[in-house]
């Protein structure tokens, strides 16, 4: 079996924490995992020997650090980048076409990124179901028990009994309103659309070709038209030619062979700050705090702040998450409209919209301290062995100060080390690389001067690694 993660969207519920260059996936929970890394320990659990990951070109190499953190070579790493988004049923298209070129007949487990599951048992119980089922040729999704009439959910309905408690889908529904979500509770026969799919590569791609044959032909034309191997870019221009659709509506509304295997996974799709406040436990008041803070006559409330304590004073039922650069406080009842904020931040084109004031790049990650006119300080991290590139800037000069760890640094074409408390000047038009050749991080300081700082101020050299 091979895992397929589909990783990407933008969470917009979650702001201030999950952005556009820093979605859902990548939040970090209270025990210290971000999603994504949950989803890739959840696929290892069950006996995926590879994890095969679709995400976009802005999120992979974060996507692959991520699973680097967790020291698992075992299980083998694969993506397919997609360069823009064309939503779940050309994603999976991409993915099992990769897999058949692989091995036709393995069976494909689709997870989502961007889930949580409590009952990992009851999870690896129902995968086992799934793929019995799958290798008979059925498309197979899992229905999660609900717990309570929801309206934002799709659902589905089980039809006649297979094997070992699975069932026929009789038909999927839309996200129903309030009574119909309750009678549809009532009945026992509807389950929660989690988005979690099971089946051979082939029966999706000969369902796909059957019932989008304009969908498949393109994602085809796609697939052999781009650069293939353990990491494949998908064509621009040919993934742009491939419909936009949910594999839902595209497949498995549509599909003859498409089973259910009902289970109770403890299932989340962290869809508001509500839900993610019950990853932290309560105090004694209802309180729930992740980070530092002070709560006096304060009760039912939910604080997540990164580096400042915040102090909360004779409120109750509020939602209070503090970044470095963006402050939400919210009723509880509220939080649901928190994509409406995102909303008006997007219209006024707010750069807290898209990102994050830590950047994260291939070679590690930087931190705009303070920026105004003429100057900008960064706190820089480079990866052991990593490198930025050789380049050079017309309008600013760099000075760097070694914080910590070893900088070898290549300034026109002749190399220096610098040594922790070290310094060294880059003016505008010298050439510059920067390289940790050590084994622990590189931290340095960036202080950046000129009469223009903009990020579009750069030529970029031949490497000297």
């Amino acid at each position: 079996m091979v895992a397929v993660i589909l990783s990407g969207g933008a969470g917009t519920r979650l702001w201030p924490v999950s952005r556009e260059q820093y979605p859902k996936p990548f939040m970090k929970l209270p025990d210290g995992q971000s999603l994504l890394q949950k989803a890739f320990l959840r696929a290892a659990r069950v006996g995926a020997q590879r994890v095969l990951t679709v995400t976009g070109l802005e999120y992979y190499y974060s996507t692959a650090s991520e699973y680097e953190a967790l020291g698992m070579p075992e299980v083998q790493t694969s993506f397919v980048v997609e360069p823009l988004r064309r939503n779940t049923a050309p994603a999976i298209a991409m993915a099992a076409l990769w897999v058949a070129e692989h091995n036709p007949d393995e069976v494909m487990l689709v997870l989502s990124a961007d889930h949580l599951i409590l009952r990992e048992e009851a999870f690896a119980q129902a995968v086992t179901q799934a793929q019995a089922i799958a290798q008979e040729g059925y498309l197979v999704t899992f229905g999660i028990q609900p717990t309570y009439p929801a309206t934002n959910f799709g659902y589905i309905e089980q039809g006649l009994p297979l094997q070992d408690g699975a069932y026929r889908v009789a038909r999927f529904v839309e996200k129903p309103d309030q009574q119909t979500a309750e009678a549809y509770l009532q009945t026992g026969r509807f389950f929660w659309n989690a988005g979690i799919f099971c089946f051979k590569a082939t029966t999706y791609l000969q369902a796909l070709e059957h019932l989008q044959p304009d969908m498949y032909k393109a994602a085809l034309d796609c697939w052999q038209g781009s650069e293939k191997g353990d990491v494949a870019y998908l064509d621009a221009n040919l993934f742009k030619q491939v419909p936009s659709e949910s594999v839902d509506y595209a497949v498995m509304e549509k599909a003859a062979q498409v089973a259910v295997v009902p289970a109770d996974l403890g299932w989340s799709d962290l869809g508001s700050w509500d839900a993610a406040a019950l990853m932290v436990p309560p105090d004694a008041a209802g309180n729930r705090v992740f980070g530092e803070a002070v709560l006096l006559e304060t009760t039912n409330t939910f604080v997540q702040t990164e580096d400042r304590v915040v102090a909360v004073i004779g409120a109750s039922d509020l939602v209070i998450v503090d970044t470095r650069d963006a402050l939400l406080v919210a009723r509880r009842d509220k939080v649901q409209d928190v994509k409406k904020v995102v909303e008006q931040l997007t219209h006024s084109k707010h750069d807290t919209v898209r990102r994050h004031r830590t950047i994260r790049r291939p070679w590690g990650s930087y931190l705009t301290l303070e920026e105004t006119s003429g100057f900008k300080i960064r706190r820089v991290v480079v990866k052991p062995g990593q490198a930025l590139s050789n380049h050079l800037h017309h309008h600013r000069s760099e000075h760097w100060t070694v914080l910590r760890g070893t900088a070898q640094v290549w300034l026109d074409g002749r190399a220096q080390m610098l040594r922790q408390g070290e310094s060294v000047s880059a003016l505008a038009g010298v050439a510059h690389q920067l390289i940790n050749p050590g084994l622990l991080d590189l931290v340095l300081i960036e202080v950046q001067t000129g009469e223009y700082l903009g990020e579009d101020d750069v030529k970029r050299l031949e490497s000297y690694v």
